[in-house]
């Protein structure tokens, strides 16, 4: 997760005031630069489905703080788990699905958090 970062409830932002969780703030330039990735790395995950950023009325993405969260997670398990972007998906899925029963992760998958992700 990037630094300064805290995450929040279900619900939207840690803080009152704050936006929510599902604001579309961030550019694509800016969520690359949170990220430590480039530009084009956060296009190849849209057309793999992997995140869906919003658009605005002139067609620019706009990326949420959950999707921030969602693509540090991508981020983990291609980098430190070593999982391709295809299994990625399937990870996703059953981490979620797992979370969603009250079941614990596998071990080795313990750092992966999918409690505010939308899969």
């Amino acid at each position: 997760m990037a630094e300064g970062v805290a995450r929040g409830g279900p619900g939207g932002g840690a803080l009152p005031g704050s936006p929510g969780l599902d604001k579309p703030i961030y550019t694509i330039s800016v969520a690359a630069e949170i990220l430590e990735t480039h530009p084009r790395t956060l296009m190849m995950y849209e057309n793999m489905g992997l995140v869906v950023p919003q658009r605005t009325s002139t067609n620019r993405r706009r990326f949420s703080q959950r999707d921030i969260y969602k693509l540090q997670t991508i981020q983990s398990l291609t980098r430190q788990h070593g999982v391709n972007l295809t299994g990625v998906r399937y990870v996703l899925v059953l981490l979620k699905a797992l979370h969603e029963h009250g079941i614990p992760p596998p071990e080795g998958l313990e750092d992966i958090d999918v409690a505010a992700l939308k899969i």
